[in-house]
């Protein structure tokens, strides 16, 4: 089958397409997949460079890729809930058990699969599993988001911006985003109820008495937060552990997410595209052979949603 691969870590120009990969298959609690489309996100890029090789060391030639939508073409030992020909999504990534989505067939815990969206394709089906994870594990389950509250959101043109932007609107929020001027519309048409140009504005002086800020940013975004939220307020950050220290002293919580990609997440995920509460942006698409421009897009174009590789027409 073919894959996508590296023999070692670095640029982009270590990525190879293998024509005669070792087809996956399903082991105990996996489904095999037959993969019609996979997005990128950063993390795949960071393992790539070898960001994870000491906590995760790769067996070499590594399949890269997490994000998946495809077909079930085959359940391994103690699967339930899923049957031979379903459409499915998920993550399946070599660090949470799979054998890496940008590939012809791809082997993924169940445990990190679910039934695809019902009223989008293959290509925006695969463009959400990780960030759409992100956004509904940070709003609704460490933010527990309220109508009427109000939130600031860091990075409102990016794959998990733009997913967390919609969600804090269909729950009846106030949504405050940071992004470059000319992103300015588009978060607009997300739903943003105000927008800060980082470039050229300080969002810690114009917002105080938050209820909660989601920061995909990182640095020293995360510590001018702290400023800008009400006592008890919650600050919930992609990018590391923000400083317990400064949480204590502004009497709020903070909290360092690692995205855990459900079988649970993903159906509430589902439901919020099908009834159209949240829209999936892709940004481009390309074919599994321009795997290295799509990558070099993702590292350096500062893409609006999604680059998706598809593998599969139909």
């Amino acid at each position: 089958m073919k894959a996508v691969q590296i023999s070692r870590y670095g640029a982009a120009n270590v990525l190879e397409l293998n024509q005669d990969a070792p087809k996956a298959v399903s082991g105990k609690e996996q489904v095999l997949i037959e993969v019609h489309a996979a997005s990128i996100n950063p993390i795949d890029w960071k393992v790539r460079t070898g960001y994870m090789k000491d906590a995760v060391p790769f067996t070499m030639p590594a399949t890269l890729g997490g994000d998946c939508c495809g077909v079930v073409a085959a359940l391994g030992e103690s699967v339930s809930g899923f049957k031979v020909g379903d459409r499915v999504y998920g993550y399946a990534s070599l660090l949470s058990g799979g054998s890496g989505s940008f590939a012809e067939f791809v082997a993924a815990k169940s445990g990190t699969l679910a039934l695809a969206p019902r009223n989008v394709g293959v290509v925006d089906a695969a463009a959400l599993p990780l960030v759409g994870a992100s956004a509904v594990q940070a709003i609704g389950e460490h933010i527990k988001l309220q109508r009427g509250q109000k939130i600031l959101i860091h990075g409102g043109a990016g794959g998990i911006g733009s997913v967390a932007i919609q969600l804090a609107k269909s729950i009846g929020a106030h949504v405050a985003t940071t992004a470059s001027a000319e992103d300015k519309a588009y978060v607009k048409e997300l739903g943003a109820d105000e927008v800060i140009d980082y470039k050229s504005e300080a969002f810690e002086e114009k917002f105080h008495d938050l209820d909660a800020v989601f920061d995909t940013v990182g640095g020293p975004t995360t510590e001018k937060s702290f400023k800008v939220l009400k006592k008890e307020g919650t600050l919930v950050t992609m990018l590391g552990q923000p400083d317990a220290g400064l949480a204590e002293q502004h009497g709020v919580m903070a909290i360092g997410q690692l995205t855990h990609v459900t079988t649970e997440v993903l159906k509430r995920l589902a439901q919020l595209v099908d009834t159209g509460a949240v829209k999936v942006h892709i940004h481009k698409v390309f074919p599994l052979d321009q795997v290295k421009e799509a990558f070099e897009l993702v590292e350096n174009g500062r893409p609006r949603g999604k680059v998706v590789l598809q593998i599969k027409r139909g």
